[in-house]
């Protein structure tokens, strides 16, 4: 009888266990159709009643596995997935990838069609539980703790620790669900038990706070009630504070917006009334993607009221480390030639047009995404209650982005440059290119480049003259 091998996998999200036993697998030339994978808590079937044993000892001289880094990425994910012959499919492909090295091209193929639905349905159950979690306050005498409850779908529990880590670094925290906990401490990441709903408490003030916030976001303007359920599903309402005020809203949506028309499509409910308000608020956003990818965001700084407000794309990775806007490589650029220009930027206020770094990882290193046009424009309103608080008489848009973030439409920058856009308010728009578009050019090109931007902020620095 040909051997067949049952392989116990020591947890549901053990990728890094079922990789090494795959590995060792593969070496040894056993075929998918003789393993089995066996999931905690399952039982064995009636195909490994046969004594079975584990993977074989790897053969000497036998060459290394072959597997892209495509495929371990999109398996990564895959093996999160709920689906009980997931790791199946994921050695089924892994033994392919050993005669078949560019099989993971072939977007046709039905395993790799099969891993890549797991992987995103794993990637947007990540997304939901970092939108959605909701902590609620536990007053105790020396340090407040913080509970929340989720559902996952999928076990993406433990692959979702480090977001919040990074996101509520100063709090103490749990977050329980029915397949397993997480603790933050402050200072040590513990995993526990499955919990129940009834273990974390009742509701408290901040709820208060999610549902203004909530109310005060809500455009009846661009409701679609059936996009607006896929992106918030209905299983996630229940444990959701501002959830309980979306059928009031659905029902006023038409009487609000014919009233949004009437204004002149102006009502966007009440901004924050201070700056400090704002930041605090724009903390709490997760209306987009770049809200939820575990970066904190980085508010305005400078004067208000101040006369010129400077505004970029996004922070990069030094300011999303240290909190403040411009103090990157590109922020030394403009502080140079602000200088040059005679612009004092302690009179000014600098901000970005997106509070939060979009970014992709390589390695240790975090490379700069450029945000997507619905991030930037998700994003306007809270520029605009900037504006608001700060009143400029000038604002100096840097790149495509930032002017997107104040007109609301794509910009040429180049066509656009050089002079002066009349905005509401008396306000006057200047766009410019972004300093770090110059730190990209070669030394010749640059130069020139250098003296096109000099001339821009001092026709910024006569106009604040005036």
């Amino acid at each position: 009888m040909t051997a067949l091998y049952r392989v116990p996998i020591a947890a549901h999200d053990d990728f890094e266990g079922w990789r090494d036993s795959a590995r060792r697998l593969i070496q040894a030339g056993i075929a998918p159709d003789r393993v089995g994978w066996a999931l905690p808590g399952a039982a064995a079937g009636d195909l490994f009643d046969a004594e079975v044993g584990p993977p074989p000892p790897t053969p000497a001289g036998t060459p290394p596995v072959r597997a892209s880094r495509g495929y371990i990425e999109l398996a990564q994910s895959a093996a999160l997935h709920a689906d009980p012959a997931r790791f199946d499919l994921l050695y089924r492909v892994l033994w392919r990838l050993q005669s078949a090295p560019r099989l993971m091209e072939d977007r046709a193929d039905p395993d790799v069609r099969a891993m890549d639905a797991l992987a995103r349905v794993v990637r947007r159950d990540i997304h939901k539980m970092r939108a959605f979690v909701r902590f609620r306050v536990i007053e105790c005498p020396e340090v407040d703790q913080y509970v929340a409850w989720f559902e996952p779908g999928h076990h993406i529990l433990a692959a979702n620790a480090g977001f919040f880590v990074r996101r509520f670094a100063a709090m103490r925290w749990s977050i329980l669900t029915p397949l397993g906990a997480l603790h933050w401490d402050g200072e040590v990441l513990h995993q526990g038990p499955p919990a129940n709903r009834s273990d974390v408490p009742g509701g408290d003030p901040a709820e208060d706070l999610w549902r203004t916030y909530y109310a005060a976001i809500f455009n009846p303007a661009r409701l679609k009630v059936d996009a607006m359920v896929k992106e918030m599903p209905r299983r996630y309402w229940k444990n959701l504070p501002e959830a309980d005020l979306i059928p009031e809203l659905i029902a006023q949506a038409q009487a609000r917006e014919a009233s949004m028309i009437a204004l002149g499509g102006e009502e966007m409910g009440r901004p924050p009334e201070t700056l400090a308000a704002l930041n605090d608020a724009v903390s709490a956003c997760r209306r987009c993607a770049i809200g939820c990818n575990g970066t904190r965001a980085v508010p305005g700084e400078g004067a208000s009221p101040a006369a010129l407000m400077i505004v970029g794309e996004q922070p990069g990775d030094t300011e999303e480390r240290t909190g403040r806007p411009f103090v990157g490589p590109a922020g030394q650029v403009l502080r140079d030639h602000a200088r040059r220009a005679g612009i004092d930027l302690a009179t000014a206020r600098l901000t970005n047009a997106v509070r939060h770094f979009r970014h992709t990882q390589q390695g240790k290193r975090r490379l700069h995404q450029t945000p997507q046009a619905r991030e930037i424009d998700t994003c306007r309103w809270w520029l605009d209650a900037e504006r608001a608080l700060v009143r400029p008489r000038l604002i100096v848009a840097l790149g495509a982005s930032a002017a997107r973030g104040i007109l609301g439409r794509t910009v040429g920058v180049q066509q656009e440059r050089g002079k002066l856009l009349p905005l509401d308010h008396g306000a006057q728009l200047l766009i410019t290119t972004h300093p770090s578009y110059l730190l990209r050019l070669g030394d010749t090109t640059r130069a020139e480049e250098e003296v096109r931007f000099a001339a821009d902020l001092a026709l910024a620095k006569r106009h604040l003259g005036e």
